[in-house]
């Protein structure tokens, strides 16, 4: 029988806060930090059946965060998908050694490759017309176009708190909706 229980309606109000501040030291990004923590609480939400109780909500939104931030760590470091090709070669002066780096070509895709992008495409868009006008387009502002925090803040006139709040439950949304539709 479990001793401790989730309740993910109030991760974001009880959480955030130790959460950011646990991340913030780690990656010294805010907007990357807003954004593993945003992984966390999506992650915790898919695997809660897993949970067994064993240990509290915190500690069990914790070990999920620091797997995320490990994550983040192994992607930017990861040579994953590049190839080195050394050519040695003699050009009248004396040997030596010329090195390429080659990166997967992003033109090279699969004629299912390219329907499965288009109906994934499509069925973000469906799941994105779901959300209110307000957090459709402030998701659409901080996650596909990429916009800065204080533009955003400023337009809409609220605070980085409140907007991390907005594109949190956005995610959440989406990610159910996906989940739903397309998944």
């Amino acid at each position: 029988m479990p001793i401790n229980e989730l309740n993910p309606d109030l991760w974001v109000d009880k959480y955030s806060d130790y959460l950011y501040n646990y991340t913030i030291v780690r990656v010294n990004d805010h907007e990357i930090t807003q954004d593993l923590i945003s992984e966390t609480f999506l992650a915790g939400l898919k695997s809660k059946d897993n949970f067994q109780g064993k240990a509290s909500e915190r500690t069990w939104l914790i070990s999920i965060l620091k797997r995320k931030i490990i994550d983040h760590y192994r992607k930017i470091n990861s040579n994953k998908g590049k190839a080195e090709i050394r050519v040695a070669y003699n050009d009248g002066e004396g040997d030596g050694d010329w090195l390429e780096e080659r990166v997967r070509d992003p033109f090279d895709r699969t004629a299912e490759d390219t329907m499965e992008n288009e109906e994934l495409g499509m069925a973000i868009f469906r799941c994105l017309d779901r959300l209110s006008d307000k957090q459709a387009a402030i998701f659409r502002m901080k996650t596909i176009e990429g916009i800065d925090t204080e533009t955003i803040c400023n337009e809409f006139e609220i605070t980085p708190s409140n907007l991390w709040v907005i594109i949190h439950r956005a995610r959440k949304s989406m990610a159910d909706c996906l989940e739903k539709s397309w998944f």
